[in-house]
């Protein structure tokens, strides 16, 4: 990513602001000419007749100055907010494009820092303070010409001056630079810790932990605002300096100026305009520090930025991929091995599965079950072997076809903070009519209590789908994915918060798809016994396949399961 891209897009607009800004300084350069006259010709000479028209010049002069000034900051503004909205949305896409591995290894914060705090301050740099930036070096190149065309003598030391200065602002710049680092990665630690305790409120509270992320998120925030006066210290150090030097050189050069007067060197008139000159050249003097604070906090932030940028998806699509002209659901593992790092998840996975067949796969916690899930939607890619949607390897279809022919409801539910018509709506929003929805909420056992409540479908269920319980948020993410129609649905333990009757009358709803894949991850028994084949998985590889009848003949882990959830239940039958 390059900034450079976002300027020259905007070029003509910038050179017209540039221009304005040229116009409006010229225009500032005339008011000490304008003086000078002033004293010489009708003060010191006694010719009135010049100064009306004088005074008309500075009104003239006034007026191209307010105009020209206003044309300059309000395209600045204008350019700076698209170019900001342009780079958040770029940023956001790139972020979007990234692949899981990226989301598991990166906080939500820092995501949000980047995406929030450090887009705002390249916008920054880019309007009001580039301008400035750009104003000061235009602004002090034409003063110092001025002055040295009135005394060359007096113009040498405001001149070093500000390369001292100049200098000064530089090395304050590399201090502050490290500092600006590390104030943007804590921002993003305290945003991180911000938005998880927010997130969780309700863990927090259910295990009175509130005192314990009070003091977690008062030591972060300690240590933001150590660094914070870090940087004041050095603002504090070395911006006295500029406005010092400001409010000393105007003083200095009327006394050294006041000789050359005395001496006929100069006239009257010259050491006014010159006085004039001098104050021009204070204020950027006096925001030199300023603006190498924002300058580089821009930059720390566009350093992050393009960190996020160098960041490529590692789920790639081929050149040409292949588009299969319909997703009939048929579903084959071949031999796949899958791992994360040092970890092996996966080991010499094989099955396969006819369209309107159903797969249920069990296992205990962390034996891979949602690892399965993962490859087929290809979150992730498998080492060895070949994940097949219809007989072709999903690494040469496009993601596109690949997930929207896959219906999925996961572990954690996520719910938009929307009503729950537009969650439901989610897979097909602008296709979707009223009565299919309707139709998915019944099958998923969820019309019930929608019905229930005073909005109905037009009830707003809150962040994250606060104020529903479990087995409610569950129920619509079942019936938002059913509502998809697509010709494979991936339940992954979506039914672990319902009752036993309610879970039962959704998986005779599901019987009714008779035309759709399933593939039912569980750690009940009633969720996967009328699969076609079920798997029982131990440390990623399958230690038992079957129906269910076959399974408990066997008699092996998947009949030890069995008698763990009925088994007490039977001996209280008998």
């Amino acid at each position: 990513m390059k900034i450079s891209k976002y300027i020259l897009k905007y070029w003509y607009a910038y050179l017209f602001a540039i221009v304005c800004m040229v116009t409006a300084i010229v225009l500032d350069m005339l008011y000490p000419v304008i003086t000078k006259s002033i004293v010489d010709d009708v003060i010191v000479d006694g010719n009135m007749r010049l100064l009306g028209g004088l005074l008309a010049g500075i009104f003239v002069i006034g007026l191209g100055r307010c105009l020209g000034g206003y044309f300059k900051e309000y395209t600045f503004d204008v350019v700076s907010s698209k170019i900001g909205a342009n780079l958040r949305r770029d940023l956001f896409s790139h972020v979007q494009g990234l692949s899981m591995d990226y989301f598991d290894d990166t906080n939500t914060g820092e995501l949000m820092a980047r995406l929030k705090d450090d887009v705002d301050y390249i916008w920054n740099a880019l309007g009001y303070v580039g301008m400035l930036v750009i104003e000061v070096v235009i602004h002090v190149s034409i003063v110092i010409y001025c002055m040295f065309r009135l005394s060359w003598k007096l113009s040498v030391i405001p001149l070093i001056i500000m390369v001292i200065l100049g200098s000064v602002a530089i090395f304050m710049e590399k201090k502050l630079d490290k500092i600006y680092e590390e104030i943007s990665e804590e921002n993003a630690r305290l945003t991180t810790i911000a938005e998880e305790n927010l997130a969780g409120v309700r863990t927090v509270k259910a295990f009175a932990r509130e005192k314990f992320e009070i003091q977690k998120f008062l030591s972060h925030n300690k240590r933001y605002y150590d660094l914070n006066m870090r940087q004041s210290k050095v603002l504090v150090r070395y911006y006295p300096i500029f406005q010092f030097v400001g409010k000393l050189l105007p003083v200095a050069m009327v006394i050294l100026g006041g000789g050359l007067v005395l001496k006929g060197e100069m006239t009257l008139g010259a050491l006014v305009a010159f006085a004039e000159y001098c104050r021009n050249i204070v204020w950027p003097m006096e925001m030199l520090g300023w603006l190498t604070n924002d300058v580089s906090t821009a930059f720390a932030s566009y350093k992050k930025i393009k960190k996020i940028y160098r960041e490529s998806a590692s789920i790639t699509e081929i050149v040409h991929p292949v588009a299969l002209p319909r997703v009939e659901g048929a579903v084959a593992f071949e031999h796949v091995y899958f791992s994360r790092g040092e970890q092996e998840i996966l080991k010499d996975i094989s099955f396969s599965m006819k369209p309107g067949q159903t797969l249920g796969i069990m296992g205990a916690t962390g034996s891979g079950k949602t690892s399965i899930v993962n490859l087929l939607l290809r979150f992730f890619d498998a080492d060895q072997g070949v994940v097949k949607l219809d007989g072709t390897d999903v690494r040469k279809l496009t993601l596109k076809q690949l997930r929207g022919s896959i219906s999925t409801v996961m572990q954690d539910v996520f719910l938009f903070s929307d009503t729950i018509e537009e969650n439901i709506r989610m897979g097909k929003r602008k296709t979707l009519d009223r009565e299919t929805m309707e139709q998915a909420a019944a099958l998923a056992q969820a019309q019930g209590f929608i019905e229930e409540m005073n909005e109905r479908y037009d009830t707003v269920v809150g962040e994250r789908g606060v104020g529903l319980s479990g087995g409610q948020k569950q129920r619509i993410s079942i019936a938002r994915a059913i509502a998809k129609e697509n010709p494979i649905l991936i339940l992954d333990d979506s039914t672990s918060a319902l009752d036993m009757e309610t879970e039962y009358k959704i998986q005779k709803s599901l019987e009714e798809l008779r035309g759709t894949t399933k593939i039912i991850i569980a750690h009940r028994i009633s969720a996967v016994r009328m699969a076609d084949e079920i798997l029982f998985l131990e440390n990623g590889t399958i230690r038992e396949r079957g129906n269910h009848q076959q399974l408990m003949e066997k008699r092996g882990l998947y009949y030890q399961t069995y008698q763990a959830q009925y088994g007490e239940a039977q001996r209280e039958g008998a």
